[in-house]
């Protein structure tokens, strides 16, 4: 009987100790808001490293950055990949959240129709259909070049240039090849891709402005920066080590973009060029971020209620470079 009752015990036992195993790996899964772009393949990348560093990346993609942050606002993301803007949108009307790291900059150009081939700078798309995806980076991007060079604008006929917007990237080619509108402001490798197909002629890329080349920022919830701060360690050490491999080798990275995020539909030629305008990185220069909050509120961009101060409210990178320094990069 006190045998019986000894190996009871130890079995439950070892199935509360198992459980309790159980629950330490849920903690560590971590839920990912990424967008399909060449440019954010490191950050996809992630997830097959993951276990490496205790960790599983829960990834869902999104059509564009300002899709993620509902869900963020919602604690159903935790960390996410967009551009600057969205980040800014988000904070300024609420959303809880950190800039942790800066995972890529570039990928923006300003096409044309090859057929109007008197548009040779943005000074001539006066007159002009110009299109863009609305709330994404390049938004933004194209009305800073529209204003440097003193164009006005609007989604009516009247001004300067006539503003048409698309809910996604795959539209804004459409539009251009089937000749609904004149001139787009496209992400990478989507750009890439219209020139190679030949209905595309690259004008500017737009990073002549104040802003700069855009830095695309790596955002995690306050939540999770303040009550998991073992898991966000891990995290950006993770995120370090993504990013890491595919600077360090780039076959790995055109083939993981490629073959796992674009199933094949890139081609190896659209991938280096649409990498030629674009660049994995760590890091969000100094001020970055609260210039892209000015640009916004003079365009009335993002709607926000309560605009970012400064970066020093919300720009957290304590935890990366603890990471550089562990894995020693520069």
């Amino acid at each position: 009987m006190f045998t019986r009752n000894a190996t009871a015990r130890a079995a439950l036992l070892v199935l509360a100790t198992l459980g309790a195993l159980g629950s330490a790996r849920a903690e560590d899964v971590v839920r990912l808001g990424n967008l399909k772009f060449a440019h954010y393949g490191a950050i996809s990348y992630m997830k097959e490293i993951a276990p490496k560093y205790g960790l599983k990346i829960d990834e869902k993609v999104f059509a564009k950055g300002a899709d993620i942050y509902p869900a963020m606002a919602v604690d159903q993301i935790d960390i996410s990949a967009s551009g600057a803007d969205g980040a800014v949108a988000a904070r300024g009307n609420g959303v809880k959240l950190y800039v942790v790291a800066g995972f890529a900059n570039g990928g923006v150009r300003i096409l044309r129709r090859p057929d109007l081939d008197t548009v040779k700078t943005l000074k001539d798309v006066k007159g002009l259909k110009v299109a863009t995806v609305r709330g994404g980076t390049q938004d933004l991007m194209l009305l800073a070049e529209l204003d440097k060079h003193g164009m006005t604008w609007s989604e009516r006929p009247g001004k300067d240039v006539q503003l048409i917007y698309f809910n996604n990237y795959a539209d804004l080619n459409q539009a251009l090849s089937q000749k609904y509108v004149d001139v787009i402001c496209q992400s990478e490798p989507q750009s890439t891709q219209a020139i190679s197909a030949g209905y595309a002629t690259e004008v500017v890329k737009p990073y002549d402005t104040p802003i700069g080349v855009p830095v695309r920022p790596l955002v995690m919830t306050e939540k999770m920066y303040n009550e998991r701060p073992e898991v966000a360690a891990k995290v950006l050490k993770l995120f370090v080590a993504a990013t890491k491999a595919f600077i360090d080798d780039p076959a790995l990275a055109e083939k993981y973009v490629r073959e796992t995020v674009f199933k094949g539909q890139l081609s190896s030629q659209d991938f280096r060029d649409g990498m030629a305008n674009a660049k994995y990185t760590y890091d969000v220069p100094a001020g970055h971020m609260q210039t892209t909050t000015d640009y916004m509120v003079k365009y009335g961009l993002g709607k926000m209620v309560n605009p970012p101060k400064s970066d020093a409210e919300w720009v957290k990178t304590d935890l990366l470079d603890k990471a550089k320094a562990e894995l020693k990069t520069n």
